[in-house]
């Protein structure tokens, strides 16, 4: 999935007072994201074994054991992978992963 947008996304997060700790994680997952060639919801669950798929093309991951939670939308045929939210475990259970 070369088209991943967007970074800065996941850079204003981790550089959020109280979210340091979530850098390398979502560093780590971005590479893995670049590198990887999803073609269906199975290959991301191949993958990531935690991943929740929610429909409408969205899915969840899992960052530092569950205490953030990164919500993608997926366009398999192009390739592109839309970075919609991330967030605390409290900030996700407020949202609607298959809407936003």
């Amino acid at each position: 999935m070369k088209n991943i947008i967007s970074k800065k996304t996941l850079r204003d997060f981790w550089e959020t007072v109280g979210n340091e700790d979530s850098e390398q994680a979502l560093k780590s997952w971005y590479q893995e994201a670049q590198q990887a060639d999803w073609k269906s919801p199975n290959d991301i669950k191949a993958q990531y074994k935690n991943a929740s798929v929610v429909g409408n093309n969205r899915v969840v991951f899992n960052i530092c054991g569950n205490k953030y939670r990164l919500i993608v939308k997926i366009n398999y045929t192009s390739s592109w992978v839309f970075i919609r939210f991330v967030g605390t475990h409290k900030e996700y259970d407020k949202i609607d992963a298959t809407k936003i």
